[in-house]
């Protein structure tokens, strides 16, 4: 007789009401043994030598949803590229125009 295989749960997705999107362009990591810690903020170059980065928000991961992370984020900047092109992490050089359909 063959085991029945396990069934998948049915998955639902809500939103709480503490629900908020945000726009960072600065990102912290900090490490520990129990968890990962990320800060979020926003850059804000207020002159050639001043640059303020101002936190928004402070998200703690578990080392496991940590690698999850990375491994997803891995797999969609790599499709990201794929579809408009390298990403250039120099901020000297010129950004690409973006080609295809944006969504």
């Amino acid at each position: 007789m063959i085991p029945a295989q396990p069934q998948q749960p049915k998955i639902s997705v809500t939103q709480s009401p503490e629900y908020r999107e945000n726009y960072a362009n600065s990102v912290q990591v900090r490490v520990s043994v129990w968890d990962f810690f990320l800060v979020f903020g926003l850059v804000h170059q207020e002159s050639p030598d001043a640059v303020n980065i101002q936190n928004t928000q402070g998200i703690y991961l578990s080392p496991q949803q940590a690698k999850a992370l990375c491994n997803i984020l891995g797999q969609n900047i790599a499709q990201y590229e794929q579809t408009f092109g390298p990403i250039a992490l120099d901020p000297q050089q010129p950004l690409p125009i973006p080609q295809g359909p944006i969504h």
